[in-house]
């Protein structure tokens, strides 16, 4: 009984040029000078830990920010990007018996806090949601149950301004029933 799991690990240095700032000349037109960079490390990992136990999970680390701009601080951090990023989700299906082919799946997710625009006048705060599932496999016919936001929390999801600022899915459930082919 071997586990198979896999893992990857990413660094980058992402640099976006030629975006459209003011121009200061005039500021009724928009010339293509300004920039924004995001620098970070992504880790996953994945697979089977024992038979019919399944796991994904993730991290990452993203600091972006303006770098050049006529009207936006050279350093304000990039909207709807969190620092820290997390998730996990583990399913688990029985192998064997009466019940095989029945699973369940729970699955956590965090966002951290992130600016709600370029010139980082507010933040939207972190969250943590959780998720879960129930599902049947049997030869080609899959039935299943996803359960988002279990706890029905509150959060933002994100913002494109102010004064539009998205809210995440309350409490929902989602049946599917499919024969694979």
């Amino acid at each position: 009984m071997s586990s198979r799991l896999s893992a990857t690990l990413a660094f980058y240095n992402l640099t976006r040029s030629n975006l459209p700032t003011e121009d200061p000349n005039n500021p009724l037109f928009s010339i293509l000078v300004g920039e924004q960079r995001s620098r970070g490390i992504e880790f996953d990992i994945s697979g089977e830990i024992l038979p019919g136990w399944n796991v994904i999970a993730g991290y990452a680390y993203t600091d972006a920010e303006v770098t050049k701009d006529n009207t936006i601080a050279v350093g304000n951090q990039i909207n709807n990007i969190p620092k820290n990023s997390f998730n996990l989700w583990t399913t688990y299906e029985i192998q064997s018996g009466a019940l095989k082919g029945f699973g369940a799946g729970l699955g956590f997710y965090y966002v951290g806090d992130r600016q709600g625009d370029l010139d980082n006048t507010f933040k939207l705060p972190s969250y943590f949601r959780t998720d879960a599932a129930l599902f049947y496999k049997r030869g080609q016919f899959r039935a299943g149950l996803n359960f988002k936001n279990l706890f029905n929390i509150d959060y933002f999801d994100s913002t494109a301004f102010r004064g539009r600022v998205f809210y995440g899915d309350p409490f929902t459930v989602q049946g599917t029933i499919s024969w694979q082919f």
